[in-house]
């Protein structure tokens, strides 16, 4: 049974960033074995800052929501929707100062929601939902997976795991700022991990 596939690119650079390149990548081969795909582009797409009225809508009941606060809860309720509809998610990450774009974190602040994607309880938060896979295609300029530096892969699961999403497969292509035969090295290595993966989707 094919499954349900959702791709969330972060990338401020459009078709030139590199992580959007892994994504494209990924898109070509879903297209070549005629697997659909949903992509959600959080730049083009972008969500404002979390703020307190937006929480504030998520805390009120639906039917007591005020016209705005249930514009403001739309944003939140869309994509948990989406997630929930999806049985994969790809994430194509740019290392950012260390982190992941706001972008995506502005993203993840409206599907890291208690009582909807987790719960709190006597042992700590348990993640809701349940039988989902994730793949990260993660883009970066220096080399620094499995370094202290690398900031950006511990939360990333972290956050996957809040929602109880454990099963996590991460494609890096690293080192492309250190010149082109490294990065045409390092791309060309990330796409064959990606075909291996989707053959597996």
């Amino acid at each position: 049974m094919t499954q349900r596939t959702l791709l969330v690119t972060s990338s401020i650079l459009g078709e030139n960033g590199q992580s959007n390149a892994l994504a494209n990548h990924f898109k070509a081969k879903m297209e070549a074995r005629d697997i659909a795909l949903t992509h959600r582009d959080v730049v083009a797409n972008t969500l404002p800052h979390l703020a307190i009225e937006e929480l504030g809508a998520w805390q009120t009941p639906a039917e007591e929501r005020s016209a705005e606060q249930q514009v403001l809860a739309a944003h939140s309720d869309e994509l948990l929707a989406e997630l929930r509809a999806h049985d994969v998610l790809v994430l194509a990450v740019p290392l950012y100062n260390l982190g992941i774009p706001s972008q995506l974190k502005a993203w993840f602040d409206r599907v890291l929601r208690a009582g909807e994607t987790f719960r709190y309880t006597e042992n700590g938060p348990q993640g809701l939902i349940e039988g989902k896979r994730a793949i990260i295609l993660a883009a970066r300029g220096g080399q620094y997976a499995g370094t202290d530096l690398d900031s950006q892969t511990p939360h990333l699961k972290a956050m996957l795991g809040l929602m109880g999403i454990s099963d996590v497969e991460i494609v890096f292509a690293e080192g492309l700022n250190m010149g082109d035969n490294h990065r045409d090295a390092a791309l060309k290595e990330a796409f064959q991990a990606i075909d291996q993966l989707v053959a597996t989707l």
